[in-house]
């Protein structure tokens, strides 16, 4: 089981423009503060083993597009919750991805209320509703993404920290795998692990948007009375 706490974490600063080095000793985030935004507001429920085989069958996959700060995205979900987030760079090619993942789903496109409500983070507020990802993945991978949210917004860690809050603490390559896997761009925040000697590594989505995340997410203002006052009111 993924540890309770936010994970250690590093203040690293950029040493060049694949890079980063680390400038503050690992140091314990409070499990209450504000920093952990996304353990706070974002939690992960993993698709029956039924819905896990059937490739979406019998699933209803509602999905709308939305401009976010690092261009157009797509954002679907079952009646549970978040199922995908993407960039779509081309909506076809989205939709048509989307599909791939839930080959016997029904999909419309439909602007749900709980869309809106996951993609209020990007205006740098916290969601009035705290968001429900209802995602398809082995035990493993759903570990590894559930520890990807208590990396606190603003800090870098590595791999292998990332691998020590699980119960596979040496498999560092799995890790690395089930991170890359991650469907759901940004409320499961992949692109907070780096390489453990400050090398940007490898994204999805590009490295140039990895570093484009970390540098939007370094200033967010999380002393601000809104996130003090969200962060109080989630009861956390």
């Amino acid at each position: 089981m993924v540890k309770n706490k936010c994970i250690f974490a590093y203040i690293f600063k950029q040493s060049s423009m694949s890079s980063y080095t680390p400038i503050i000793n690992s140091f314990a985030v409070r499990n209450s503060g504000t920093d952990c935004i996304h353990d706070q507001f974002v939690s992960i429920i993993g698709m029956t083993p039924e819905e896990f085989k059937n490739q979406g069958k019998n699933l209803v996959i509602h999905y709308s597009f939305a401009k976010g700060p690092f261009g157009n995205m797509l954002i679907a979900s079952t009646h549970k919750g978040i199922c995908q987030t993407s960039l779509a760079r081309d909506e076809n090619t989205a939709v048509e991805n989307l599909k791939k993942s839930f080959p016997k789903a029904t999909f419309r496109q439909v602007n749900e209320a709980l869309h809106q409500n996951a993609l209020s983070i990007f205006a740098k507020k916290l969601p009035p509703d705290p968001i429900i990802l209802h995602l398809k993945g082995t035990d493993f991978q759903l570990e590894v993404w559930k520890a990807l949210l208590k990396i606190p917004m603003g800090k870098l860690v590595s791999y292998g920290d990332i691998a020590g809050q699980t119960l596979h603490p040496k498999a560092y390559r799995a890790v690395g795998t089930a991170v890359g896997n991650n469907p759901v761009f940004f409320l499961i925040p992949c692109h907070r692990v780096i390489q453990s000697g400050g090398l940007i590594g490898n994204y999805f989505w590009g490295t140039e948007v990895k570093k484009d995340i970390i540098e939007w997410e370094s200033k967010i203002n999380f002393e601000s009375s809104y996130f003090k006052r969200s962060a109080k009111s989630s009861g956390k």
